[in-house]
């Protein structure tokens, strides 16, 4: 590739980005003087651009780890070493890969980037929220402190602050194959505080809202970042070689396709409100703009999965880069855009509710949201809470699935489809907790909750294991030969590192999944569940995840390194109920009330007083929450029988090969045996 190339490809990126930012704040008013406390032209303008590059850096932050760890060869693809094979030579040189090794590079200056454009963005934002002007004072500094300590605002931008300085260090230091995911994981974080600052804390549609962009921020940093690695790390490359690792990006970026115009439109919407203000207000017109870019960019990325790939392993990469180039130019005048977006007032407002004076509500005060209607039979099927993130994590989770059994019938290899089904409605499961009026009413009904909580830990994941998606990842993903860790060698590495054969071992599977009800829900940590976004999500993946290693343990098909002899697991499992129910006899006992300051602070008039509906709470922990345990028995049984019919089939097979030999030697023994007691006696 022409170096003119490698350094034009982040310059247009940047160009066309600050360019759109620019034209953007004019669309907007983002930039407009203020009529009371201006903080001046340099904050009103330094501040997006600022903002931007955060955006940008993150991007080529996440993008680069993302290809790093799923794309690009960890040893040297296709080289060996006085005969060894490529992995065994890359370990006895301990050298990482050129195109790893770009990859990684670009991801640590992304993060040094990141970091300082974070820190700057941190000081701008306090000199145009406390209309000080910026000095080198003792008063500015102390109000800077109480800035990133007291407030919100400041205490994300001081985290977003500190997780791009560890992510630096990380990458600059870690260039291991498996090290890598802690650098992935540290970059992936950086996106949160981001997130959480797309939305009031405490306005209506906060978790959706915040969840949303957590989508669209990651969705295009993979984006925008992979294709910008993509023109580095193809200087190191040969043609066929980055025909092999495009195509792979391909695939990431038509996920992150879907994610952030998902994504885009939820966030529109929620911001906009109505067709007049899509067209008649700065910012709809952003959002226009914004969606045109988007198109573009889905068109780009069509063309070069159907016709460019193929073009770049036949010598032609050089057009092939020039297009990348014009695709990063479309891609910074979205980026620019989505700055000017970030500075640009919302038609639809969101102050939140607990700063809007009288006539708020107890429960709006406390969640942010109006109190629903009172809840009856119907509003099971007819009250929704959308939750975008899940709703992606539940259609990718059975396209994939389907895919994979679709290529096994094409290979001519058989799926049972009972597994199909099973994964498909557990996923459908899924999306209702998640979705329906289990996740409306959660919050508000501390029945609602434990239902949503039952299904979470018992049924759905009962449901999963059964559809044993790992043995058909294993069975329908390829092999690489390239050097390069993708999905079957990924799953491999998990199944048998010894992290998880401690957490898969049924005895601690089996402390985690009936010890969790008590922690939780006798600690502060129901609580931050209960009032704190994050706490709500990492609820559902931490009991998502419990319940499916207990029922892995129990009657996964999926490997694991050890499971219980059957009598064991029915014996695991009856121990499990009986702490199940004696935790809701607690409940439906109890005279107190747990989380009182917010179970028992929601102000509703309707539905039954709030230690009554605790006490259902714990009927359902103790009556709904024991049938899914045993359907786990009754599927232990099942097993354990067939187990015994393929035994004793094993035998009668190896009788018949054998003529009973084994029997014949038996009764000999026998026979042989009787001699022997009948001497002593004649003597």
């Amino acid at each position: 590739m022409p170096r003119s190339l490698r350094v034009l490809a982040p310059a247009v990126l940047l160009a066309a980005t600050l360019a759109a930012l620019l034209v953007g704040l004019g669309i907007g008013g983002g930039a407009a003087e203020r009529a009371l406390l201006d903080p001046g032209a340099v904050v009103r303008y330094g501040m997006p651009v600022a903002r931007t590059l955060v955006n940008v850096s993150m991007a080529g932050l996440i993008g680069a780890v993302v290809l790093a760890v799923w794309a690009l060869a960890n040893v040297d693809p296709g080289v060996s070493h006085h005969g060894r094979p490529a992995a065994a030579a890359s370990r006895a040189s301990g050298e990482t890969p050129a195109e790893t090794r770009v990859a990684l590079d670009l991801a640590a200056a992304s993060s040094a980037v990141l970091t300082v454009a974070s820190a700057a963005t941190l000081i701008l934002t306090y000199v145009d929220v406390s209309g000080l002007a910026f000095s080198a004072d003792e008063a500015f500094g102390a109000g800077l402190a109480q800035f990133v300590t007291e407030i919100e605002l400041g205490q994300l931008w001081l985290i977003e602050l500190l997780l791009a300085a560890v992510t630096t260090v990380l990458a600059f230091a870690i260039r291991g194959r498996r090290s890598t995911l802690l650098v992935l994981v540290a970059a992936l974080l950086t996106a949160l505080p981001l997130a959480q600052q797309g939305h009031a804390a405490g306005a209506s549609g906060h978790a959706q809202a915040v969840n949303s962009l957590l989508v669209h921020l990651v969705g295009a940093a993979v984006w925008l970042g992979g294709l910008l690695t993509l023109v580095f790390i193809a200087r190191v490359v040969d043609g066929r070689r980055l025909a092999v690792v495009t195509a792979r990006y391909s695939t990431l970026a038509l996920f992150a396709f879907i994610g952030v115009a998902a994504s885009g439109v939820v966030s529109a919407w929620l911001r906009v409100g109505s067709l007049d203000a899509l067209f008649g207000t700065g910012y709809g017109r952003l959002v226009l703009i914004k969606t045109a870019a988007l198109v573009v960019l889905g068109v780009f990325g069509a063309v070069q999965r159907t016709r460019l790939i193929p073009r770049i392993a036949a010598s032609t990469e050089r057009a092939f880069l020039w297009f990348v180039l014009a695709e990063l130019a479309v891609m910074g005048i979205a980026s620019g855009t989505a700055g000017a977006l970030g500075r640009t007032a919302t038609p639809v407002s969101f102050e939140p509710l607990r700063d809007q004076g009288e006539g708020t509500s107890p429960a709006e005060w406390l969640t942010g949201d109006p109190l629903p209607p009172e809840l009856t039979v119907g509003s099971y099927l007819t009250v929704w809470k959308f939750d975008l993130a899940w709703t992606l994590v539940c259609v990718f989770g059975i396209a994939l699935y389907v895919a994979g059994a679709i290529r096994l019938a094409r290979r001519g290899d058989r799926w049972p489809i009972g597994r199909t089904v099973a994964w498909v409605l557990g996923m459908l499961m899924l999306f209702y907790t998640t979705n329906g009026a289990l996740n409306a009413y959660e919050q508000y009904l501390f029945s609602v909750h434990m239902l949503g909580h039952m299904m979470l830990t018992m049924l759905i994941p009962l449901v999963l294991v059964l559809g044993a998606p790992i043995t058909l990842a294993l069975r329908a993903t390829e092999k690489r030969g390239d050097g390069s860790w993708g999905g079957r060698e990924w799953i491999l590495w998990m199944v048998q590192t010894p992290y998880s054969k401690v957490i898969t071992h049924p005895a601690v599977a089996a402390v985690v999944f009936a010890g969790s009800l008590w922690v939780f829900y006798f600690t502060p940590i129901a609580r931050w569940a209960a009032s704190e976004h994050l706490g709500h999500q990492w609820m559902i993946i931490h009991f998502l995840i419990a319940g499916y290693l207990f029922n892995l343990s129990m009657v996964g098909v999926d490997p694991v390194p050890y499971r219980f002899p059957y009598p064991l697991r029915l014996v695991t499992l009856f121990a499990t109920m009986a702490s199940h129910a004696f935790f809701g006899v607690t409940l439906m006992t109890g005279d107190g009330l747990m989380l009182a300051d917010w179970y028992g602070a929601m102000g509703r008039t309707w539905g039954a007083t709030p230690l009554e509906d605790q006490s259902t709470g714990g009927g359902i922990a103790w009556g709904i929450g024991e049938l899914p345990t045993l359907a786990l028995a009754l599927v232990v049984a099942v097993q354990w029988a067939r187990s015994d019919a393929k035994e004793q089939k094993r035998k009668d097979r190896a009788a018949d090969r054998s003529g009973d030999a084994e029997l014949e030697a038996y009764n000999a023994m026998l026979a042989e045996q009787a001699r022997r007691d009948r001497r002593p006696a004649r003597r």
